[in-house]
C-alpha cells in the first residue's frame, strides 16, 4: 500500500434508519456455510410477539434473548419500518407526484448466520456486547472456499433468505487461484478449471435472485508476474521463477467470471479498483478494462482498508472519468490525471487540481461527461471513519498500514442512496472486528509492534480492534 490519507465523514443513514445514529494488501476473512433461514409466517409471529414483549426500542432490542431472535426482531420490524415508508411515499405520490420522490430501495440484508454473530456466541461482557451492535449492520458475505455444489448450496441459502426479507445481499467471491499473492490471506482454487467451474456454482447459486457481487479483492491490484502500463514489474511475484503467462490468466479468469455473472438477470457486478492509495487511474481504469469492466456495472474501491472518504470520493469519479475517455475517447490511460498528478497526494486539498485536468482532457477528446451512463463505484466504508493510519517515522521496515492499524473507527453506515452520481452505494465489505493478520510490519513475529499483543490470523475475531471500531466510529454507533 502506498502512502497513508487522512479526513472525516459527513453523516450518512443507514438504509434501515434507527439501528444506529444517523449520520481497506488487505486481507479477508473466511466465510463458513450459510445456513437457511425460515422467514415464515409462524416465525415471524413468535419473534415479533417475543421483541414486542420486551417493550424496547427497535434497536435495543435486549441481548438477553437468543441471538437468531434478536436479528429477527431487528429484521421483522426494519420490514414493518419499510412497510409504513413505502405506504407514505405512496400516499405523497398522490399528492406530489412520482417525480418528487426518492426512488425507492431495498434494505440491505442482515445475515443471522454471519460470522460476527458466531463470534458474539462465543464473547462475554463488553466484547459481546460490541460483536452484537456490529453483527445488527448490513455486512457482506464471503465465499472463499468449497467445491462448486458446496459453494451453490451456501450461497442459495443467503440469496433465499435475503429475498424471504425483501432485502439485497452482498456477496464476496473470494477464490480466485493465487489469492491474495501468498500473504496473510492466500490461497484460492487450483487453477483456471477449477475456478471457472467454481464461479458457476456461485452463480448457479444466486439465479434469478437480487445481489450485489465484489468479485475477488485484490485481483487487480496484486497480480501475480504483472507489468504496469510503464513496462515495470510489480511486488508480486509467487513461485521461484518468472511466470510470464501469469497475468494474462490473471485477466483471462476475471473475465470469465464476469461473462458467467452477467448472464445473471438481477446481480450487479464489481471488479477490483483498489484504492485511493494504490493505483493511479490511469493504471486502474486499464485493469479494469482487461479485466472485462464493460460487462460489469463498475468497482469497488476500498475494500479490507482504511481511506478517508474525501479522498476514495475524487478517486471513484476519476476512475469512471478515465474509463469513459479510454473507451470512447482513444486516450492513453497514461495521460489520465491522477491523485499523484497534477495533485499532490500528501495534500488533498490539491486534488481539485486533478478535477480540473480531467475537465480539460474530455474537452480536448471532445466528448461531454455522463455519469449515468459511466462505470460507477461502490466503497467499503466499513472501517475509514478516521482516515487511513499515520505509522510513526523510522519505526517499522514495513509499516502494513493496511494490516489492523491502531485507533481506526468505523466509517459511514451502509447505504444505497448516495447521493453522488458517480457512487452506486456505500457497504461494509470487510467484516469489521476481523483481523487482517498477524501484522508483524517487517518483524519476525510474533507480536504485532505497533500493538505490543499477537493479532488473530486473518478472518479470526479481534475483540480489541472491534472495540476500536467501535469507540471511534464516524458517525457515532449507538451499541446499546
Amino acid at each position: 500500500m502506498a502512502p497513508t490519507d487522512t479526513g472525516r465523514r459527513m453523516p450518512d443513514i443507514i438504509g434501515i434508519r434507527g439501528l444506529v445514529a444517523d449520520s481497506g494488501a488487505p486481507s479477508k476473512p473466511k466465510s463458513g456455510p450459510a445456513v437457511r433461514f425460515s422467514s415464515g409466517p409462524a416465525i415471524r409471529a413468535i419473534d415479533t410477539a417475543r421483541c414486542n414483549t420486551a417493550k424496547l426500542p427497535f434497536y435495543t432490542v435486549p441481548s438477553r434473548l437468543p441471538i437468531v431472535t434478536i436479528v429477527r426482531c431487528w429484521q421483522t420490524l426494519a420490514m414493518a419500518k419499510l412497510r409504513f415508508m413505502a405506504g407514505f411515499a405512496a400516499h405523497m405520490a398522490l399528492g406530489l407526484g412520482a417525480a418528487s420522490l426518492a426512488q425507492a430501495q431495498p434494505a440491505l440484508y442482515v445475515n443471522p448466520n454471519s460470522t460476527t454473530l458466531a463470534a458474539a456466541e462465543r464473547l462475554d461482557g463488553e466484547a459481546r456486547r460490541d460483536a452484537l451492535a456490529l453483527g445488527r449492520i448490513p455486512t457482506a458475505t464471503w465465499f472463499s472456499d468449497g467445491t462448486p455444489d458446496e459453494v451453490e448450496r451456501q450461497v442459495a441459502s443467503l440469496v433465499d433468505a435475503a429475498a424471504a426479507q425483501n432485502a439485497l445481499p452482498v456477496l464476496v467471491a473470494y477464490n480466485i487461484p493465487g489469492r491474495d499473492c501468498a500473504l496473510y490471506s492466500a490461497g484460492g482454487a487450483a487453477g483456471s478449471n477449477a475456478y471457472r467451474a467454481w464461479i458457476e456454482g456461485f452463480a448457479a447459486g444466486i439465479g434469478e435472485r437480487a445481489a450485489i457481487v465484489v468479485l475477488e479483492p485484490d485481483s487487480l491490484g496484486a497480480i501475480p508476474w504483472h507489468r504496469t502500463l510503464d513496462g515495470e514489474l510489480e511486488h508480486c511475484q509467487p513461485g521461484n521463477s518468472a511466470n510470464n503467462d501469469a497475468a494474462a490468466t490473471r485477466f483471462a479468469q476475471l473475465s470469465t467470471a464476469v461473462e458467467i455473472l452477467a448472464t445473471l438477470p438481477n446481480v450487479r457486478i464489481y471488479l477490483d479498483g483498489t484504492g485511493s492509495g494504490w493505483l493511479a487511474p490511469g493504471e486502474a481504469a486499464n485493469r479494469l478494462i482487461r479485466a472485462n469492466v464493460a460487462r460489469a456495472d463498475g468497482y469497488f474501491l476500498n475494500v479490507s482498508n482504511f481511506e478517508s472518504d474525501l479522498r476514495l470520493l475524487h478517486y471513484a469519479r476519476w476512475i469512471s472519468d478515465c474509463l469513459a475517455l479510454v473507451t470512447g475517447g482513444e486516450t492513453d490511460p497514461r495521460t489520465c490525471p491522477s491523485q499523484y498528478h497534477p495533485a499532490d497526494f500528501a495534500d488533498s486539498s490539491s486534488w481539485t487540481a486533478t478535477d480540473a485536468a480531467y475537465d480539460a482532457l474530455f474537452a480536448r477528446a471532445g466528448i461531454a461527461r455522463a455519469p449515468a451512463s459511466q462505470k460507477h463505484a461502490i466503497i467499503d466504508t466499513s472501517r475509514n471513519g478516521t482516515g487511513s493510519w499515520d505509522p510513526p517515522a523510522n519505526t517499522y521496515s514495513d509499516a502494513e498500514i493496511w494490516c489492523n492499524p491502531p485507533g481506526r473507527g468505523l466509517g459511514r453506515r451502509p447505504a444505497l442512496d448516495t447521493g453522488n452520481p458517480y457512487v452506486d452505494a456505500y457497504l461494509w465489505i470487510k467484516i469489521p472486528g476481523e483481523s487482517d493478520g498477524e501484522c508483524y510490519r517487517g518483524t519476525g513475529g510474533p507480536t504485532d509492534p505497533a500493538r505490543g499483543i499477537a493479532a488473530p490470523r486473518a478472518g479470526g475475531w479481534f475483540p480489541v480492534q472491534a472495540r476500536e471500531l467501535i469507540r471511534n466510529a464516524v458517525p457515532p454507533l449507538i451499541r446499546d
